[in-house]
C-alpha cells in the first residue's frame, strides 16, 4: 500500500503504554473520513505489534515505516473508503 497524499492526521504515541496507544489511535481514526490516512509514530516492540494488530483486526489498512530513532511510524487508512 504506497499511498503519496499526506495524512488528514498525525499522533505522536512514543512512550505511550498498552493498551492507550491503541485506544488514543482508534479514536482518532473514528474522527476522519472512510479512506483518510491517519499517521501514528509509536514505540517499536509490543506497541507496534498490539497497535497494528488490533487495526488490521477492525478492517484498516496499514503500512510499517521504520524511523531513524528507533520508532515506527504506521500509516493508517480508515476503512470504508
Amino acid at each position: 500500500m504506497q499511498n503519496s497524499s499526506p495524512p488528514a492526521a498525525r499522533l505522536d504515541l512514543r512512550g505511550t503504554p498498552c493498551p492507550l496507544n491503541f485506544i488514543r489511535s482508534k479514536l482518532a481514526l473514528e474522527k476522519l473520513e472512510p479512506g483518510a490516512l491517519l499517521r501514528v509514530e509509536l514505540d517499536a516492540g509490543e506497541p507496534e505489534r498490539m497497535v497494528a494488530e488490533g487495526l488490521r483486526g477492525e478492517g484498516h489498512q496499514l503500512e510499517l515505516q521504520r524511523l531513524a530513532d528507533g520508532a515506527v511510524a504506521l500509516l493508517i487508512h480508515r476503512r470504508g473508503g
